[in-house]
């Protein structure tokens, strides 16, 4: 099975079928031993009618009882044998499906961190999840035919075989058996794959939709928005349960056959040859073997239905896993070095020219204006910005992602304890070597004094130690926001870009965070989006943008006596702090 840090190979991403076969091709030997397994298996199945048909012929009817001791003994071994090689089979199938889970979550990992920015973008989060959590099984389950159904395939041949010694009008009978069954099943399995699809697409927006109501639950409330967002909700989970019951009943109908028919077939090929027995064409053995051989041949035509029904499922969800890995991540095409030294960062869409080693602040009427304008200078999509002369997508993007970071204020957080969510890098405890530990120490105390947060490292019980949960849940939106922005000071880039840093912060920590920030980047080239005087305060530089322009530049003193819509949006901000 994968080890955990086990490179999980390149998939097949050229369809649904082709990823299939190489989850199998990736375990090779594991794959060949499951399907020997369920084949003998399945072979023995069918050797038991036969040796009971030996019991009766040779033993019963010839009054043997030497015979009769033999062939019951044989029985017991050969059931003894299969049941432990029953065993094997369902070991080695539970390692094929396991393997192919964990390479599938391992690829899709990867594909996704490799993505980076340019997965939310591509594709929403409810569908990352969904490929997680169902369609990764789904998957798995749809190996489960290089066992019992190969073996399937092994015991239908076997069976043929045997009933071929009794009589070839009942092996015709069995043989045209199977296309009969693809026939009525062939259907269903395209409107399972069909139905299955969309089931799953509906699934994928409805967990976005989930994502997107615990997300924004506060800000709805305020609005006077939950009831809307409720009912837009509650339709999509009707449309969601009515296609449930499409899926379930294309499920129900190949189920249905997949015992109805065996069993029909059962009782015809019984008939026949309980008719030929009644004429003399056969033994009481025979008889007995027939019935045996068929009953026996049951299991092999359910394991084919059930084939069908777990390919079909599982090839919908493999298309979706490649509809995945086929996303394209961020282009870097860039063959242009970057500059040496700190140099202006310049956005010629909005006008704004960022100073190297100075705090620059970008005021906008709305924060959509000032955070688009920071993704074009993060290069994050598609942007015109220069940087010292040379054309930001010119660069090589391993090269813009080392020296420029954008810390957005709503940044995911993982789990762990404080120490690792905070500075998840290595000289920062972890993997650190005994020389770099203090001076990582000291360097993470430095953030957190910067981002006025060591009252939260006082107030958890066993301080950086101490667990956080995922997005850090268990923290205020205010300790979120300065945990934010420890980290990205952690990270010390050459330029550092911070939408709105302080947002949720109260006015006495937004002051400390203020003078701090300052303090700490100075030399550096910093940008901040904000609309807090407090912070504004203490920038070299503020912009002033409408509509996503610049409209005016200076200080914030300069802009408060000179820019009447500036100083309309800033005093509204002061008085909110006042109030």
């Amino acid at each position: 099975m994968i080890d955990a840090y086990e490179d999980p190979g390149t998939p097949d991403s050229r369809g649904g079928w082709r990823y299939l076969g190489w989850l199998v091709l990736r375990q090779p030997g594991r794959s060949a031993a499951g399907a020997l397994l369920g084949s003998v298996w399945m072979v023995l199945l069918a050797a038991t009618p036969l040796l009971m048909a030996k019991a009766v012929d040779e033993g019963l009817a010839k009054d043997d009882m030497g015979a009769l001791a033999r062939w019951t003994g044989l029985l017991v071994v050969v059931g003894m044998f299969n049941a432990w090689l029953s065993i094997m089979r369902h070991r080695t199938m539970t390692r094929v499906r396991m393997d192919a889970n964990f390479r599938t979550v391992k690829v899709v990992v990867g594909h996704a961190v490799r993505l980076g920015s340019a997965l939310p973008r591509q594709v929403s989060a409810g569908e990352v999840v969904t490929i997680g959590v169902g369609d990764v099984q789904q998957i798995a389950s749809a190996l489960t035919v290089i066992g019992p159904g190969v073996g399937a395939i092994a015991a239908y041949l076997a069976v043929s075989a045997l009933l071929l010694t009794v009589s070839v009008r009942l092996t015709v009978i069995v043989l045209l058996g199977m296309p009969l069954i693809a026939l009525l099943v062939g259907p269903l399995m395209r409107r399972l794959q069909g139905t299955e699809a969309e089931y799953r697409e509906r699934q994928g927006v409805l967990t976005a939709r989930i994502g997107d109501l615990a997300s924004g639950l506060r800000v709805l409330n305020g609005l006077g928005g939950k009831g809307l967002v409720a009912d837009a909700f509650r339709r999509d989970s009707t449309r969601l349960r009515e296609q449930g019951y499409r899926v379930g009943a294309v499920t129900s109908w190949m189920q249905a056959l997949g015992v109805g028919l065996p069993t029909l077939y059962l009782a015809v090929v019984t008939w026949l040859a309980a008719r030929m027995a009644v004429q003399g064409t056969i033994t009481v053995g025979e008889l007995v073997s027939v019935y045996g051989y068929v009953a026996v041949l049951v299991r092999p035509v359910s394991y084919f239905v059930d084939w069908g029904y777990q390919l079909g499922r599982g090839v919908v969800a493999a298309r979706r896993v490649v509809r995945l890995l086929r996303l394209d991540p961020e282009p870097d095409e860039g063959t242009s070095p970057a500059p040496a030294e700190p140099s202006v960062l310049y956005d010629p869409e909005s006008g704004v020219r960022i100073p190297p080693g100075r705090l620059t602040a970008l005021v906008g009427a709305t924060p959509a204006d000032t955070a688009t304008v920071v993704d074009r200078l993060g290069r994050y999509g598609p942007t015109e910005a220069v940087w010292g002369g040379v054309r930001l997508s010119e660069i090589p993007l391993a090269q813009v992602r080392s020296r420029i970071l954008v810390a957005d204020h709503e940044a995911d957080l993982f789990a762990g304890n404080l120490r690792e969510v905070t500075a998840p890098q290595r000289g920062a405890g972890n993997g650190a070597t005994s020389h770099e530990r203090p001076a990582a120490a000291n360097k993470q105390t430095e953030a957190l004094h910067a981002a006025a947060a060591e009252d939260i490292v006082q107030a958890l019980p066993i301080g950086l130690d101490s667990p956080i949960d995922a997005q850090a849940r268990n923290l205020s939106g205010g300790q979120r926001q300065r945990i934010r922005l420890v980290r990205a000071l952690l990270a010390d880039p050459e330029i550092l870009l911070a939408t709105e840093p302080t947002s949720a912060l109260d006015a006495h920590t937004e002051s400390l965070v203020a003078i701090r920030l300052h303090h700490t980047r100075k030399g550096r080239t910093t940008v901040v989006t904000t609309t807090s005087p407090l912070l504004l305060t203490h920038a070299d530089t503020v912009h002033y943008l409408v509509d996503g322009k610049v409209t005016a530049t200076g200080t914030h003193q300069q802009l408060m006596e000179d820019a009447p819509g500036y100083r309309a949006l800033v005093a509204r901000d002061s008085e909110e702090i006042v109030g």
